[in-house]
């Protein structure tokens, strides 16, 4: 009989934002004529801006004529969106990132979950707690996780980012082979400046360790100060691989495109020590084997945002969910919450009232205002005491959502 993974048996039973998917649905089946606001899972709610829409019916209208029909593209993206992300993503900021370093995919969170294939499977692991779960559930599947007890894994170091500490996670005390970090964050919506990411790139290079830094969320920056790629420290492309995506910053979460830039200076040993592996040669290689590429026609669409048109566009979505953090913000602060995050970032970290937990504050705005959020201990120990907002609703929304929370009962 063939054996299965028992490493799958060990996760919990379901996925974060599928416990919540239930909860809700319990709650409109017993309150058919209550209209819910969801805050909580983070999609977009506005729909794709105009220079993408011509730049995929452009493709579409090439995949009709057989002169100009695509097959299957290059696994690793195609040439004019990895330049255009160079020219515009990196070398705009002074960083010089070669067009073959940069691996296009149908989004961040593939990408992410995956990467640990081209790494052995006893590397150690640190993230910050709370922390995106695909981070810890997908070194889990592959044994990095150990065994699951009291809301952690037995074999991953948790760096506790809290308001005790400004939201500065501290290095582990040991040495770690591999370390996620999400900037600016989620779920926190916090970031770090580049004297704090500066030290945990001083610490890679100094212990060899990796650094999977997700940017999914750095169009969102607002801050001068505030580095939007890894890569603006010295030292980075030697220890650092990066993840970007384009569902948050052009509303691509129906549509799958993103990409990962991973240095050649990126570096693993063999186990005996004697050899360092380039590891953007083993991804290259891994998706060539396990992945056919995104489709050209979210590939056109993506280079378009990289147009003067596009990019004022895109800025405009992105101030317009900027504008609901503000309005969200400015709100519950008035109620006399304490919040966290939403001036660089997408997301409002709040903090429950009277020490409520997660989830019973969860059910509390669910059943006396119709809202959803997401329970902050979902993400980890440390976001016990928190619930997530995110700022994609539509305005409207979120005006009601904030009169709701102020009237309920």
């Amino acid at each position: 009989m063939a054996l299965v993974n028992e490493y799958f048996l060990r996760l919990t039973e379901s996925y974060l934002f599928s416990d919540i998917a239930k909860k809700v649905n319990a709650f409109k089946l017993t309150h058919p004529k209550e209209r819910v606001i969801s805050l909580g899972i983070g999609d977009v709610t506005q729909p794709l801006c105009p220079a993408v829409i011509k730049a995929m019916h452009d493709a579409v209208d090439e995949m009709a004529d057989s002169s100009t029909f695509r097959g299957y593209g290059p696994e690793h993206g195609y040439d004019f969106l990895r330049e255009a992300i160079v020219k515009h993503d990196y070398l705009s900021r002074g960083v010089h990132i070669d067009s073959s370093e940069v691996f296009i995919s149908d989004g961040a969170k593939s990408d992410i979950g995956n990467i640990g294939d081209i790494v052995r499977w006893d590397n150690t692991v640190a993230v910050t707690d709370p922390v995106y779960p695909v981070y810890i559930d997908s070194n889990a599947m592959i044994g990095r996780g150990g065994t699951f007890s009291d809301g952690k894994w037995n074999m991953i170091t948790y760096m506790p980012t809290t308001e005790e500490n400004g939201f500065e996670p501290q290095l582990p005390s040991e040495r770690v082979d591999m370390i996620y970090l999400c900037y600016p964050n989620n779920p926190t919506g916090t970031v770090l400046t580049k004297e704090q990411l500066k030290k945990w790139v001083d610490y890679a290079l100094k212990n060899d360790s990796i650094i999977f830094f997700d940017s999914a969320y750095e169009s969102y920056i607002q801050d001068d100060k505030i580095p939007h790629t890894i890569y603006e420290i010295r030292g980075a492309k030697k220890c650092a691989i990066e993840f970007r995506s384009y569902s948050k910053t052009a509303g691509f979460t129906g549509v799958r495109c993103g990409y990962t830039v991973i240095p050649k200076e990126v570096m693993a040993s063999t186990i005996d020590g004697n050899e360092k592996v380039s590891l953007n040669r083993l991804w290259e290689r891994r998706q060539a084997t396990k992945f056919n590429g995104a489709s050209y026609i979210s590939q056109r669409g993506a280079a378009a945002i990289y147009t003067p048109e596009g990019k004022e566009q895109v800025k405009k979505v992105v101030d317009y969910y900027m504008g609901n953090a503000a309005l969200m913000g400015e709100q519950l602060r008035s109620m006399g919450m304490k919040v966290f995050g939403g001036a660089n970032a997408p997301y409002l970290w709040v903090k429950t009232p009277n020490g409520t937990s997660s989830w019973k504050f969860f059910e509390e705005l669910l059943y006396t205002a119709g809202l959803v959020c997401t329970p902050g201990v979902g993400f980890g120990p440390s976001g016990e005491g928190y619930v997530r907002l995110t700022a994609f609703g539509k305005r409207e929304d979120c005006i009601e959502a904030m009169e709701r929370l102020k009237n309920r009962g």
